[in-house]
């Protein structure tokens, strides 16, 4: 349990000891001792098991934090936000939410160009200069029972969903980017398409696709540029459509997944808008994973929450 023993100026820091295979737990002393070098009042927690740092969040907004500091990739990230987003203590607008990462992808910093450096990125902190962030909500199937979660980055969709679902179901997490690299595209050939319907904008696109993104921020997947569009404070969710193409031809574009030119190819089409449902025309669901991580399968609703979320920028 958290102290009662809490005010408005300390932080409360919830670390992810298997970030980074092992990494959350082996630097801790290191960043302890540079939190209390740069004079940071805090309280830390480790989680414990997977969606414990939505509870530990929870629990600390309610004990009277308004600044929270994950330790950890983006999957910390995602459970962090979402605590924020599910407790009913405040306005989600006076929580201070920053990220220190140590995990594999590292994607949510790249947009807002905050640094990995912790020595470069905690004086940065202590200054607290702000901005709002757009937030996504879905609302999506797991076991035939409507959920919902919130998303601070990305979602993908047909065969970043089914990556997802893979991923998930590992012992041990991959956390070398070759090797990601080498699991897409083995699990590419075994991946079956579905057909799919998008709705958003007034317009309904049917079709098999290869990819559906679904980004507040652009980047996801280590570095990848499924949404080059994405601004996280336009007020509007950036969609990638990659219509179905020869899964050998994939593995020679995947260049553009990287570089931001995604619209340069003819069978990708680039929207923004701030409502989205996805529907499987088929018996076989579209599988939906969300920052990394896998959620569940169609029929699934998207909808943007502007400026809903306090960071820190550099």
């Amino acid at each position: 349990m958290i102290n009662q023993n809490t005010n408005l100026s300390k932080w409360l820091i919830l670390i992810n000891p298997a970030a980074g295979n092992g990494k959350g737990e082996k630097k801790w002393p290191y960043l302890k001792s540079l939190l209390e070098q740069f004079d940071f009042e805090f309280e830390f927690h480790f989680t414990k098991t997977k969606g414990h740092a939505i509870q530990l969040a929870k629990e600390g907004i309610e004990k009277g934090f308004r600044k929270i500091m994950a330790i950890g990739g983006d999957g910390t990230g995602h459970e962090v936000v979402n605590g924020i987003f599910e407790q009913k203590e405040c306005p989600t607008t006076e929580i201070l939410f920053t990220l220190l990462t140590i995990g594999t992808g590292n994607d949510w910093i790249k947009t807002h160009k905050i640094p990995k450096d912790f020595k470069r990125w905690l004086p940065l902190i202590k200054k607290e200069k702000t901005i709002f962030q757009d937030i996504g909500l879905v609302q999506y199937h797991l076991d035939e029972e409507m959920k919902q979660r919130y998303f601070f980055n990305v979602a993908g969709m047909a065969y970043d969903g089914f990556l997802g679902k893979k991923l998930s179901k590992r012992s041990e997490k991959i956390t070398n980017k070759f090797l990601y690299l080498f699991a897409i595209a083995s699990w590419l050939f075994k991946y079956k398409l579905t057909k799919t319907q998008i709705n958003f904008n007034n317009q309904k696109i049917e079709g098999y696709f290869y990819t559906i993104n679904i980004g507040i921020c652009k980047y996801s997947g280590g570095g990848m540029l499924f949404v080059p569009h994405g601004n996280p404070t336009d007020g509007k969710m950036a969609l990638t459509i990659v219509r179905k193409v020869p899964k050998w031809l994939v593995l020679l574009l995947t260049p553009f997944f990287y570089n931001g030119k995604l619209n340069w190819l003819p069978v990708v089409s680039l929207h923004k808008t701030k409502r989205i449902v996805i529907e499987s025309l088929e018996n076989l669901p579209c599988d939906l994973e969300v920052d990394g991580e896998y959620l569940g399968e169609t029929p699934v609703q998207f909808e943007i929450i502007e400026k809903a979320l306090k960071i820190i920028v550099p």
